[in-house]
């Protein structure tokens, strides 16, 4: 099984001179050898190395105290999760699965062999507690296809410990730079590998700013494919949020083929809307069941004590365990299907060939705002609809509609934004605070369905309901509330929209 840490570090260029005195950098009172140790690692991608693109190394090492497969995953600068299995001779099902969104039919083949004799030293503070791990590697890159090479070079890399406080690295950084100490130009020792094994400089390419009204459709659609595949392997790990997040994405991209049919074809763009939807459905069992458990969870826990009668947090807690369980596991199921990674190959499909409209070549301003404006005034009739609608079933079903177009003309406004600057930000800030009060009666009303449902489980099984009734009545003052300022808000947003 594999696991996850938590990877902190910084590297810099060496010479023969080796590591700096560290003592005294903050709270070190002691640099301790703790030898050479001798590192053999094989590092694996695609042949057009999809992987390394996107700052992803996947390699089998042995040596030291950690041998085994590692995949390190970007986090933010300097910061990256290192996700390690047992070691096989055969990349392993758990972290094959976790680079699956961009590996997709390639084969993952041997790429780099580095070859490192690691002198290791510790930073420890006066009671010996370990502070950071610095070493010195002298490395030896070989290239395993093709033509081959090879290049050879000494790194010195600081690593926090787990528990150090990451502003040590900064005072470290501050030592090594006056003794002239630099940071090294690649971010990775594989980056540096495959730059200097490959004979010529790889051209990184770039993608041309936005220009025309297609430019500006298709820059957003490309940044939502692009957020499912970097999030594919976050949502595989129960990552916090990562499920809301993809989903989010998904929406986008099919909000922004519905309304810019314009510039699109439809006739082509319509199968992928579907396929989207489809996966927002599925990423919603689990992101629902993640909020409704978190709503009833906190609405039980302001309850007074006097009025929690039964065993109503246990079923609680049973009943979110058990269906979060079973839906995340769902959810890989689906992430490893035919039809989801059939999804991604279509998207990149249309984004590589684009199917576009006469409207796609002229300037964006006219095009985008009038889509905009289309599904603003759709979004309007919804609103008055549900304003207009008796309480009960049909203004629930009214809202609910007005929310699922708000939030399609929030992503169009996104997407014009660059286009279109400050009336686009504007109505996208006002498509937030709208979708945001809709959004929480919807929440009301799913919350009160599951209410009901656990007060039968409950009656069924003796218990007490009481409390479920006390959730209920309060759910219900929450939608009421939110129907209640549904028209000063609308007033407002109408306004800012006009505006």
């Amino acid at each position: 099984m594999a696991d996850a840490k938590r990877e902190i570090e910084r590297k810099y260029e060496s010479d023969d001179s080796g590591l700096p005195d560290l003592t005294g950098v903050g709270t070190v009172v002691a640099v301790l050898d703790k030898g050479l140790v001798e590192l053999d690692a094989t590092y694996y991608d695609t042949a057009d190395q999809r992987l390394a693109a996107a700052a992803l190394t996947l390699r089998r090492r042995t040596g030291g105290s950690d041998a085994g497969w590692h995949l390190k995953v970007p986090v933010a600068p300097n910061v990256r999760d290192e996700i390690r299995a047992p070691l096989s001779d055969t990349v392993p099902e758990e972290i094959a699965a976790l680079v699956r969104s961009r590996v997709r039919d390639a084969e993952l083949i041997p790429l780099i062999r580095l070859r490192s004799a690691r002198d290791v030293r510790h930073l420890v503070d006066a009671d010996g507690t370990l502070l950071a791990e610095a070493s010195v590697d002298s490395v030896t890159a070989e290239r395993l296809t093709g033509k081959g090479g090879a290049a050879q070079w000494t790194e010195i890399e600081v690593e926090l410990a787990d528990g150090t406080d990451p502003a040590f690295l900064d005072r470290v950084d501050k030592r090594l730079r006056k003794a002239g100490v630099r940071p090294s130009t690649s971010p990775s020792k594989l980056a540096r590998a495959l730059e200097q094994t490959a004979g010529h400089r790889r051209r990184k390419d770039e993608p041309s700013p936005p220009v025309t009204a297609g430019d500006h459709v298709l820059a957003y659609l490309r940044a939502q494919r692009d957020a499912l595949v970097e999030l594919d392997p976050a949502v595989r790990r129960d990552v916090p949020d990562s499920v809301h997040r993809m989903r989010v994405a998904t929406r986008r991209a099919r909000s922004t083929l519905r309304t810019f049919r314009s510039v699109l074809d439809r006739t082509v763009t319509d199968p992928v809307g579907a396929e989207l939807k489809w996966l927002a459905g599925e990423l919603g069992t689990d992101r629902d069941q993640e909020v409704m458990a978190e709503r009833l969870t906190a609405a039980l826990d302001a309850l007074p004590p006097d009025l929690v009668a039964g065993p109503v947090p246990a079923r609680l807690a049973a009943w979110a365990d058990a269906r979060r369980g079973g839906a995340h596991a769902h959810l890989t199921g689906v992430l490893d299907s035919r039809r989801y990674l059939t999804l991604l190959d279509t998207l990149d499909t249309l984004l590589a060939d684009p199917p576009l409209r006469k409207a796609a070549g002229k300037r964006p301003g006219k095009v985008l705002a009038k889509a905009v404006d289309k599904d603003l005034a759709t979004l309007s009739a919804l609103v008055e609809h549900a304003l207009g609608a008796p309480p009960g079933q049909e203004r629930d079903v009214a809202v609910h509609e007005a929310r699922k177009k708000a939030k399609r003309t929030r992503y169009a406004a996104e997407a014009a934004t660059p286009a279109l600057g400050k009336p686009a930000r504007a109505l996208t800030r006002a498509m937030k605070a709208l979708t945001t009060l809709l959004g929480e009666h919807q929440d009301s009303v799913m919350t009160r369905l599951t209410l009901r449902e656990l007060s039968a489980v409950a009656h069924a099984a003796g218990e007490s309901t009481f409390t479920y009734g006390v959730l209920y009545g309060r759910e219900e003052a929450r939608a009421a509330r939110a129907e209640a300022e549904l028209p000063g808000l609308w007033k407002k947003v109408g306004s800012r929209a006009a505006g």
